[in-house]
């Protein structure tokens, strides 16, 4: 893409005193100009039907965000993007008595600490396809024989080995593991960990 670049300049031409030879517009000089025209012309780009598909697009809705800028991804359909490095957001419910409602609004990662000798009832999310989160469970760190139920309308699915019971020993760590089809929710447990 070559910009025009002016060869001769004519109105230099101008100032020349009467009957100097460089006063005197050649052929070639005029020819040379148009070549040069010609020339920048020919390599730019056409953008006649570049605009017209452009013209056609439709402009993203929202906030237009550069490379460098943040945005919050709220309400926002990601189509297969590789995520490096990631951390969950992890929501520490702290200890628990009787009943705890499970709230996937600020994070995945669920921590709760069950109060001694305590039978707690966690209510479930609504089930909602593709949802999961993981529910870090522990006794009271010098008593412990707290239990757990999980309730939801259309209940919790475990696998064959049926509903767990959650580790009794003080201290202890249980890793639940949750997943819903949008209509249940389905139930894995890693237990006894020490955290």
């Amino acid at each position: 893409m070559a910009d025009y670049a002016k060869t001769t300049n004519f109105a230099t031409k101008d100032n020349l005193t009467s009957g100097n030879p460089a006063k005197i517009v050649k052929g070639t000089e005029i020819d040379t100009e148009f070549n040069n025209i010609a020339t920048a012309i020919a390599t730019k780009q056409d953008y006649d039907a570049d605009l017209a598909a452009f013209a056609a697009k439709t402009a993203p809705s929202g906030d237009v965000v550069g490379t460098t800028d943040t945005q919050g991804l709220t309400n926002k359909t990601l189509t297969n993007p590789t995520v490096t490095n990631y951390v969950e957001s992890v929501v520490a419910i702290g200890t628990v008595t009787s009943s705890s409602t499970i709230s996937l609004t600020s994070g995945t990662v669920q921590t709760a600490t069950l109060t001694a000798s305590t039978a707690c009832t966690f209510t479930m999310p609504t089930a909602t396809a593709g949802k999961s989160f993981v529910l870090l469970l522990k006794q009271a760190a010098s008593t412990g024989n707290g239990t757990a139920t999980f309730s939801h309308p259309a209940g919790v699915k475990w696998s064959v080995a049926g509903t767990p019971t959650v580790t009794a020993t003080a201290g202890k760590m249980d890793i639940f593991s949750f997943v819903s089809d949008g209509a249940n929710w389905y139930g894995n447990v890693a237990q006894g960990y020490t955290p």
